[in-house]
């Protein structure tokens, strides 16, 4: 009765969230173009994310994890594809996955959903309130971060991806969990579901090869919050930002 309480609330979530990331992936077009500020926006902080947690991302533990995140959770690609596949077998994994996997689920698609807010946010700051054009630049992106002046909602972010973090480590080694998930595969991929079957297999990975994630997100936090502090005090510290990148196309979708 317990486990089937829990499904249910926690797919009721995850209905919810994926009714937000619909909404905010809809105001991140132009039809059926990626904007191109957008993609200019999540391009800039795909490298300074990376350019922040290199040693992170270098380690042999910690380096799966981090790029699972930077890829994943949140990148410079355009993520419909595997979000409309949860769409499509929502009803198939409230039925069949555990509470705590369906929470964990709802959880990452609540990030992705924030992050994709605060990427508008900023990109409309950036790009139609102060006249910004072409690549993002590390001094434009400060200045817009700061005039956004949205910090709870950037607390809230840094904190969801510590809570994303525990979810998916506590489930990685439920017994019987990450052979269905690898039993999923080819069936997945016959229906169209491949993305979204990585993007599950991808995390399985990372968390299980990482065995023990509280390091790990404890550090991303406290070198996110520091770096949050500092930009909407208009004090970044000293290359905080990878060199600001030629003027050049917004990357593909």
């Amino acid at each position: 009765m317990k486990e089937q309480s829990e499904r249910h609330a926690a797919a009721l979530e995850l209905a919810h969230q994926l009714e937000l990331s619909r909404e905010a992936r809809l105001r991140q077009f132009d039809g059926h173009e990626w904007r191109p500020q957008s993609r200019y926006v999540a391009a800039w902080q795909a490298r300074r994310l990376a350019h922040t947690h290199a040693d992170l991302l270098a380690s042999e533990r910690y380096g799966p994890p981090t790029t699972y995140f930077m890829t994943d959770l949140y990148g410079d690609q355009d993520f419909t594809t595997r979000d409309e596949g949860v769409e499509r077998i929502y009803p198939m994994l409230a039925r069949l996955l555990p509470g705590k996997a369906l929470k964990t689920i709802a959880l990452g698609v609540e990030l992705h959903a924030l992050s994709q807010t605060l990427d508008l946010a900023l990109t409309d700051m950036l790009y139609t309130n102060m006249g910004h054009t072409g690549p993002v630049t590390a001094d434009g992106y400060a200045e817009a971060y700061r005039r956004c002046d949205n910090r709870s909602q950037r607390e809230a972010q840094i904190d969801l991806v510590g809570v994303v973090g525990r979810s998916l480590d506590s489930v990685v080694f439920l017994p019987g969990l990450w052979r269905l998930v690898r039993m999923a595969g080819p069936p997945a991929r016959m229906s169209g579901l491949g993305e979204l079957h990585h993007f599950i297999e991808r995390g399985f990975q990372a968390f299980r090869h990482m065995k023990g994630a509280e390091t790990f997100l404890d550090t991303i936090s406290v070198r996110e919050r520091e770096l949050m502090e500092a930009l909407f005090a208009g004090k970044p510290p000293a290359g905080w930002a990878p060199p600001d990148a030629p003027r050049a196309e917004p990357p593909s979708g």
